[in-house]
């Protein structure tokens, strides 16, 4: 099973409320790098979790648009900026382990992205695998985690960023 842990592309520092905040062109572009990378790589996605933030649903719209996903995005109010990792982490495996549960008509969850924010995307990576460590996440950097749901842990493969490809 694969998870990438995203974080939204770069963002105006001006708005009415931290959850208002929108990309910049820059962000905008960020993101489209970041969705044309995951294309790149052959990322199927089967699902996709958002913060409800307006910089983080432009991201996840923008990934979603350069993939040609159709499908709708979760918004979980709980993956903001200031969200608790080890509940995420909770959510997930829960999540993950009721999709494999379902009957064979049911797709299982294979391949999630989650879009959100730092620090939540930092403390959520180390949660998530073996060695704990917490990244620095660039704007609309990626996370890619090798997760193993008996395990409830799994490797950071690799984490990349629009300047890694650029």
């Amino acid at each position: 099973m694969q998870l990438y842990i995203m974080r939204h592309g770069q963002a105006s520092p001006v708005a009415n409320s931290d959850a208002e905040r929108q990309l910049t062109k820059q962000g905008q572009f960020e993101a489209e790098i970041m969705g044309k990378w995951l294309k790149n790589m052959q990322v199927n996605l089967d699902h996709v979790l958002v913060s409800p933030y307006i910089r983080a649903q432009q991201t996840a719209a923008i990934v979603k648009a350069t993939l040609s996903w159709s499908e709708p995005a979760t918004t979980c109010d709980f993956i903001t900026p200031s969200g608790n990792a080890a509940l995420v982490h909770d959510y997930l495996d829960g999540m993950l382990a009721q999709s494999r549960g379902k009957s064979n008509s049911a797709k299982a969850i294979e391949t999630l992205l989650l879009v959100s924010h730092m620090p939540l995307v930092s403390y959520l990576v180390e949660d998530l695998t073996f060695d704990r460590k917490s990244p620095i996440f660039q704007t609309a950097g990626i996370a890619q985690i090798d997760y193993d749901l008996g395990r409830m842990k799994g490797e950071l493969v690799r984490l990349v960023s629009p300047h890694d490809l650029c």
